[in-house]
């Protein structure tokens, strides 16, 4: 995960629209300990440092579900429905976060998808 957060996450991500703008804190805990780390997102680039400062979205979660997350073995829609996370400020900002963790390994990008023919059953 903090390999994740220090190389994954920081850097370009063409993926992300252009017009997303803000800061976003992952609180992550583990056994009565809290990791801060700070995400500041604008035209398409994503700064990581280690910071307890406020921010415009907070999202916190057990070390254990931000591993998933930055494995792809979990999505953040389904984690905050279960109550794994929880999140706190500027929301479509964590619809945003979602873009920055991969998906699941064998996931295909629906254009991938339709250049092939789709599946047909």
């Amino acid at each position: 995960m903090r390999d994740y957060l220090a190389n994954g996450l920081a850097g370009r991500h063409t993926d992300l629209p252009e017009t997303t703008a803000g800061t976003i804190r992952l609180d992550v805990t583990e056994d009565g300990w809290t990791d801060h780390w700070y995400l500041t997102i604008a035209d398409q680039v994503v700064r990581v440092t280690r910071s307890a400062d406020e921010a415009e979205l907070v999202v916190q979660a057990d070390r254990e579900v931000f591993d998933e997350l930055a494995s792809g073995r979990a999505r953040i829609a389904a984690t905050l429905l279960r109550n794994d996370l929880t999140a706190q400020g500027r929301l479509p900002l964590l619809m945003s976060l979602r873009r920055l963790f991969p998906g699941p390994q064998d996931a295909r990008h629906p254009r991938d998808v339709a250049r092939e023919g789709g599946d047909r059953r």
